[in-house]
C-alpha cells in the first residue's frame, strides 16, 4: 500500500499508518508513487501536455510504502532483506522496530532482519523522506557549480536528470522503483566470486578467480570446484581453500573468445562454482562469463596532424566503434525494464557495436547487462555524475566510495563492459569557476580510480568525458582525442564539425522533430501548432516553465530546417518531415565523416537512440518507439561494408569503402545520378580489410544539388547508399521523391 503526508510526523508501522486518517492508496513494486496517484485517478497523464508540471506540488511529500508478508523463520541462516532500488532518503521498519536507512537511490540495500523476522505474519513500512528537503540540509559553498536547476541534485544520490535536464523534465519522484526481496544465507557460502582475463594470445587465455567465502569450521576440508563450458571448450579446476580469501590462476587452451557484434562470435561460458565442505556441496554459483580482454589506448592530446589515439583494443585488436548513446530509458524507472529488450533490439538493427551508459541516468539493471553480453554491445560506463562541479568534503566522498564499490562489485563480471568513466563533462564544468582545473576534482582523480582499480583492477578508467588531463589543460579542449562535438550547433557541415581534431567523439547529435501521430500523443489538439507555446517548450525540454534554462532548441530545429530546405514551414506536417529530413542527413554525414576517416578517426557514438519521455530531441526513435527518418539513414551508413562519398575537395568526390570486416571484400558497384539516371561510375575493387579505401574519383561540382545512389553487390550480399551534393536550400518535395528511391528493391 501507498501513502503520502505533508507531515515529517514519522510512523513506524502499517497499523500507525491506518489509524493517521491519511488517504491509503494501492502501491505497485517495482513502481513510483506519480504512477500509483494516476493508477488511482489523482492526477492526470503526467506524459501529456503540462501535466508533469503539476508533479512539483508532491516534492514535499513525504511517501509510505506498507505491506504484510508472511515468513518462516530459520534459525541457522541469515536472513535480509535486499532492496534492489529505494529512492531516495529512507527509513525501513519490520515491526515497529527500525531496521535500517539509505540515502542512495542508485543502489541495493540490504537490512538484517535477525531476531526481528517473526514465524507467520510480519509488518513492513517504508518512509521515503522528500529529497528536496533533504537538500537544503547540505552546505552549498562557491566552489561548487550546477545548472540552473540542477543545484539540488549535487548532494542527492539520485539520477541527475531528475531535478530537470534538456533531455528530461523534472520529475523528482519517489517509490520502490526496483523489486525487494527477503534473501535467506546459508551460515557457510560463496560471499562474491570476480573471474576475469589477465590476457589472450590466439585461443590461449589466462584467467584469475577471485573469490570471499564464509566458513565456520577450522577442522574442515574446503574447496572450490570450477567449471566453464562454453561449445566444444571445456575447463575444470579444483583448489584447497586455505583461508575465507584468495585467489586462483589457470589457462585454458582452447578459449572460445568474446567479440564485439561484427568481429566474431560473442561467446559465453556457462560457469559453475561449487563450495566443497569435506568433499559435500554446500553452496553453488552460476554465471555467464566471455573470455576477453579490452584496453583503452588514448594519449592525453591530439595535433592538427593526428598525432594522438583514442582507441580501443579487443582482445589485441583495435576496433572501430560504432556507438549510441543510452539516456533514460523512461522518466519513471521503474518502468525500465519492460522496455530494455525492444531497446537493444533497436541498437542490434542499427548495427551498433557500444553503448555509452550516460552519466545523468541511473546503473541500469543486470538483465540489461545480460542482453548486451549476449549481443556482443560493448558498453562504456560512466559514474552517476553530470555536468557539474560536486561537492569534495569527506562526508560526500565516504557515500561515493560506497556507491563506486556497490556498482562496480554488480556490474564488473559482464564481458560487455569495456570501460568506466568517472562522469559526464564535469571536467569541462569546471570552466564555469573562471578556468578551473578539473585535476583538483578528488572524486574522480582519486576516490573513483581507486575504487576502480581496488575492485576491477585491469579495467579501463576515463576519470570523465571528455578528460581533461594537466597536459590537456595546458593545450586547450579543441585538442582532446576524445570529445563531445556540440559547439554553436549550426549547419552540420560547418567547420566545427568537419575540422574537429579528436580521434573520437562520445557525443554528437541533431535534432529531429517526431511523427504528427506521435506529437499528438503529448501536445494538446489546441497547442500542436504554431510551435510557440509552453507546451512545446516544456517538452524539448525545458523543465521550468516560465524560466529560460533550455527554451532555444524549438528556435533551433526552426533554424536547421531553414538551413537545409530554405524556409520554416508553416504547418505541423511539412515542420515533422523537414525536421527529420534534416536530422537523417546530419546524422549520416557524421557517421560517414568518421568511418571514411578510419583510423585517423577511430569511433563516433552519436546522440541518442530513443527518449525516456514524450519531447522533441536528437534521438532516432521517440519514446513511442516510432522510428524517425534518420533510424533507417544510420542503419545504412553503420553496415560493416557500406559505400560513401567524400565531400569535395579539388573538384573531385572520393569514392569510399569503409569495411570494418577482418576480410578484403571484392565488390561491384555503381553510383547513378538520380535527376539524369546516369550512371557516372561503375566498376569493381577491393575493399579492404578494417579500413577505409578510396574505389575511385568523381567530378564534383556544388553548384548544383544532385543526389546520387551507391550500390554495391559483393559475395555475401548488397548494399545502398546515397549522397546529396550542392548546398542548401533543397526542394522539399523533390528531396522526398529523391529518398523514396532508397526502399525500392
Amino acid at each position: 500500500m501507498l501513502s503520502l503526508s505533508e507531515s515529517s510526523q514519522l510512523f513506524r508501522s502499517l497499523d500507525s499508518l491506518e489509524k493517521s486518517g491519511l488517504k491509503i492508496y494501492s502501491g505497485n513494486v517495482p513502481g513510483n508513487f506519480e504512477l500509483d496517484l494516476h493508477e488511482a485517478g489523482e492526477i492526470e497523464d503526467p506524459l501529456f501536455g503540462m501535466n508533469i508540471v503539476k508533479l512539483r506540488q508532491w516534492e514535499t511529500h513525504h511517501v509510505y510504502y506498507g505491506r504484510r508478508f508472511n515468513a518462516s523463520v530459520d534459525t541457522e541462516s541469515e536472513a535480509v532483506l535486499r532492496f534492489e532500488g529505494l529512492d531516495c532518503f529512507g527509513e525501513v521498519f519490520l515491526n515497529g522496530e527500525k531496521i535500517g536507512e539509505c540515502d542512495n537511490a542508485l543502489i541495493e540495500h540490504e537490512f538484517s532482519v535477525r531476531g526481528l523476522l517473526r514465524e507467520g505474519e510480519n509488518d513492513l513500512l517504508v518512509h521515503i523522506r522528500p529529497a528536496i528537503t533533504e537538500a537544503k540540509q547540505f552546505s552549498y559553498p562557491p566552489a561548487l557549480a550546477a545548472a540552473r536547476c540542477n543545484y539540488e541534485s549535487l548532494y542527492v544520490r539520485k539520477a541527475p536528470h531528475c531535478f530537470g535536464w534538456d533531455i528530461m523534465p523534472r520529475v523528482l519522484s519517489g517509490g520502490l522503483w526496483r523489486s525487494v526481496f527477503l534473501v535467506s544465507r546459508p551460515p557457510e557460502r560463496l560471499n562474491w566470486l570476480f573471474l576475469r582475463t589477465l590476457n589472450v594470445k590466439d585461443t590461449r587465455a589466462h584467467l584469475i578467480l577471485s573469490y570471499r567465502i564464509h566458513t565456520n569450521d577450522v577442522k574442515s576440508v574446503y574447496e572450490l570446484e570450477i567449471d566453464g563450458r562454453c561449445d566444444n571448450s571445456h575447463f575444470h579446476e579444483k583448489i584447497r581453500i586455505l583461508f575465507d580469501a584468495g585467489r586462483h590462476e589457470f589457462q585454458v587452451s582452447d578459449a572460445q573468445l568474446w567479440w564485439p557484434r561484427g568481429r566474431g562470435k560473442s561467446s559465453l561460458y556457462a560457469i559453475t562454482v561449487r563450495l566443497l565442505k569435506n568433499g559435500e556441496t554446500i553452496d553453488v554459483a552460476s554465471w555467464r562469463h566471455g573470455i576477453r580482454t579490452i584496453f583503452l589506448d588514448r594519449s592525453s592530446t591530439t595535433d592538427t596532424k593526428g598525432r594522438g589515439s583514442f582507441q580501443f583494443i579487443v582482445n589485441n585488436e583495435r576496433i572501430f566503434v560504432l556507438g549510441t548513446n543510452w539516456v533514460p530509458v523512461d522518466v519513471f524507472h521503474s518502468r525500465d525494464t519492460a522496455r530494455i529488450p525492444c531497446l537493444l533490439e533497436l541498437v542490434e538493427e542499427l548495427g551498433c557495436n557500444m553503448i555509452r551508459c550516460w552519466g545523468g541516468n541511473v546503473y541500469e539493471n543486470d538483465a540489461f547487462f545480460d542482453l548486451c553480453d549476449e549481443k556482443g554491445f560493448l558498453v562504456w560506463q560512466d559514474f552517476a555524475f553530470g555536468c557539474a562541479i560536486y561537492p569534495q568534503n569527506k562526508d560526500f566522498q565516504k557515500r561515493v566510495e560506497i556507491e563506486a564499490s556497490a556498482v562496480i562489485q554488480r556490474l564488473r563480471q559482464h564481458a560487455c563492459l569495456a570501460l568506466w568513466a568517472g562522469d559526464n563533462e564535469c571536467d569541462s564544468a569546471y570552466g564555469w569557476n573562471h578556468g578551473g582545473d578539473p585535476n583538483h576534482n578528488v572524486l574522480t582523480r582519486h576516490l573513483l580510480a581507486d575504487a576502480v582499480r581496488t575492485e576491477d583492477p585491469g579495467r579501463t578508467y576515463l576519470p570523465s568525458s571528455p578528460f581533461i588531463d594537466k597536459s590537456a589543460f595546458q593545450e586547450g579542449e579543441s585538442f582532446l582525442p576524445e570529445n563531445h562535438l556540440w559547439g554553436p550547433r549550426d549547419g552540420f557541415k560547418s567547420n566545427f564539425y568537419k575540422d574537429a581534431l579528436c580521434h573520437f567523439v562520445s557525443e554528437i547529435g541533431y535534432h529531429g522533430c517526431p511523427s504528427v501521430d506521435s506529437v499528438k500523443r503529448f501536445i494538446s489538439p489546441e497547442n500542436l501548432w504554431p510551435p510557440t507555446n509552453a507546451e512545446w517548450l516544456l517538452h524539448a525540454s525545458s523543465p521550468i516553465p516560465g524560466v529560460d534554462i533550455y527554451d532555444y532548441r524549438i528556435d533551433l530545429m526552426k533554424k536547421q530546417i531553414r538551413e537545409f530546405f530554405g524556409y520554416i514551414p508553416d504547418n505541423l506536417e511539412a515542420f515533422s518531415f523537414q525536421s527529420q529530413c534534416v536530422q537523417a542527413e546530419a546524422l549520416k554525414f557524421f557517421i560517414e565523416s568518421f568511418r571514411s576517416g578510419k583510423w585517423r578517426r577511430t569511433g563516433i557514438i552519436w546522440w541518442n537512440l530513443c527518449d525516456g519521455w514524450p519531447q522533441f530531441s536528437d534521438a532516432v526513435v521517440d519514446y513511442y518507439l516510432d522510428k524517425k527518418l534518420a533510424f533507417d539513414f544510420v542503419r545504412r551508413s553503420q553496415a560493416p561494408l557500406c559505400l560513401v562519398l567524400r565531400e569535395p575537395s579539388n573538384w573531385t568526390h572520393e569514392l569510399v569503402a569503409c569495411n570494418d570486416t577482418r576480410d578484403d571484400i571484392v565488390l561491384n558497384y555503381s553510383v547513378i545520378e538520380v535527376g539524369s539516371g546516369k550512371i557516372v561510375q561503375e566498376g569493381t575493387g577491393k575493399a579492404l580489410a578494417d579500413a577505409a579505401t578510396t574505389l575511385a574519383n568523381l567530378p564534383a561540382s556544388i553548384s548544383s544539388a544532385k543526389f546520387y545512389i551507391l550500390k554495391w553487390t559483393h559475395g555475401g550480399g548488397n548494399g545502398i547508399n546515397h549522397f546529396l551534393t550542392g548546398t542548401p536550400p533543397y526542394h522539399p518535395t523533390l528531396y522526398k521523391q529523391w529518398i523514396s528511391l532508397l526502399n525500392e528493391p
